[in-house]
């Protein structure tokens, strides 16, 4: 079984000889790290509700507040129905309507909005962004919240940038200010839940010619970015012959300049990890997010924490400022309504005296814990640098998150500024060691 630790576990500091370091800390400065968080999704809702009061604030307590266990400082939530919703939905749904007269969130003030809201008020600071797995169903062919495009058609784009400004508009009457819109959840699935293919070209144009303009219009601030991108698809490269990469969607929206002044960042998810690096060696000035974690089975098994802590470690390595959980907390099993058993940070049911936490909820502290916004990753060198992630603190002190993934114990020589700390590590654990 994984083991999970947290502080300095077996560590002893060297003086005089000592082996020779197999991590090092090089003292290198990279991105800037903006933090992480979950999904407000209807279903976490849900489970949520099947907590008595006092066990539900504390679990909200442990995700939001800035002194909790996992301190979320950046969330997301859909525009409309999301996957994990009740059912399918969007926020306008009378064909025809251009203007959006009939624009309505008042099935978000049922779930999300009561959801967001209680996290607010743990944590005023946090920040939200938000993107819509379909457009309305009249937006679309075929005629449906699954599968299909959007109608490229000057008319319909107008009104569905216009959809994304009465959002905003709509949820800062609410007061709550979304940070950031991206303007399609996986632009490549084609998926019988609530999904919408676009190409790279067709995000190109509606950014520049339609949804930057509309927020210029509105006076909106709230940043467009470039997501949620989960390509390339290894078989759309070579099964299709349909070129998914960077080439094809960063690369083609970034290299116009005027698509490009509206973009503040980048998204990545699922089969995104392939191609984050190039996007970020060729646009290094812009951010970058690794928007939804892979889900899993629904069994939240050690096994799949170890996964799951490779995909933070790979996305944090290149490039990325902020990791973002899927499903913050489900019923057993997380099954969605379209069948897919998903897993999640937290288990709630009504015959269970309290939450579980999963593994992958260990998994995330140990990164969100003992970490904050602000603070940049620093280098690391050596054999045991493509297990580990490092985070510097302004004031220079220093937190290292590293796993063993081997089936023995195994020593960790450390070395850094500060002098050489030597650690044994279980197998198959994680550890979150924090240097002055």
């Amino acid at each position: 079984m994984a083991q999970s630790a947290e502080g300095q576990i077996g560590a002893r500091k060297q003086g005089g000889d000592h082996a020779p370091a197999n991590l090092t800390l090089t003292g290198e400065i990279f991105q800037t790290l903006e933090g992480f968080g979950g999904c407000f999704n209807e279903l976490g809702f849900v489970a949520l509700r099947h907590l008595s009061g006092e066990e539900r604030a504390k679990v909200m307590h442990d995700l939001f507040h800035p002194e909790g266990e996992q301190r979320f400082s950046i969330c997301r939530l859909p525009i409309g129905a999301s996957d994990y919703a009740l059912e399918w939905y969007s926020l306008n749904e009378t064909d025809g309507d251009y203007a959006m007269e009939h624009f309505s969130i008042e099935r978000d003030r049922q779930m999300l909005i009561p959801y967001i809201k209680e996290a607010l008020a743990l944590n005023p600071e946090l920040k939200l962004f938000a993107s819509p797995w379909s457009p309305p169903t009249w937006m679309k062919f075929p005629k449906a919240y699954n599968y299909g495009t959007l109608r490229w058609e000057p008319d319909i784009l107008e009104a569905y940038a216009l959809y994304f400004v009465k959002f905003v508009e709509a949820y800062r009457a609410e007061g709550i200010t979304i940070h950031q819109v991206h303007v399609q959840n996986e632009v490549v699935a084609d998926q019988k839940f609530p999904s919408c293919v676009w190409t790279g070209e067709q995000l190109k144009v509606f950014i520049r010619d339609y949804l930057g303009p509309a927020f210029e219009r509105h006076g909106l601030d709230t940043e467009i970015w470039l997501g949620t991108i989960n390509a390339p698809e290894p078989w759309d490269e070579w099964l299709k012959k349909k070129a998914t990469d960077h080439d094809a969607f960063a690369a083609v929206v970034l290299s116009d300049p005027e698509a490009y002044k509206y973009v503040k960042g980048v998204g990545y998810q699922w089969a995104g990890k392939h191609a984050i690096q190039r996007t970020v060696q060729s646009y290094p000035e812009l951010r970058y997010m690794q928007t939804e974690n892979e889900c899993g089975d629904g069994e939240n098994t050690w096994f799949y924490a170890k996964y799951v802590f490779n995909l933070y470690q790979h996305y944090f390595m290149n490039g990325v400022n902020a990791y973002i959980y899927w499903n913050m907390v489900l019923e057993p099993k997380g099954r969605s309504t379209w069948g897919w058993e998903q897993n999640a940070m937290l288990t709630a049911a009504p015959h269970l005296s309290e939450v579980i936490r999963n593994p992958e909820y260990y998994v995330m502290k140990h990164f969100s814990h003992f970490t904050r916004p602000g603070w940049v990753r620093t280098g690391l060198k050596g054999p045991w640098s493509a297990h580990a992630v490092a985070f510097q603190a302004p004031e220079g002190g220093v937190t290292l998150i590293v796993a063993n993934p081997f089936g023995d114990s195994r020593t960790l020589q450390l070395e850094s500024g500060s002098g050489a700390y030597t650690f044994q590590l279980e197998p198959q654990s994680f550890h979150t060691i924090v240097l002055p």
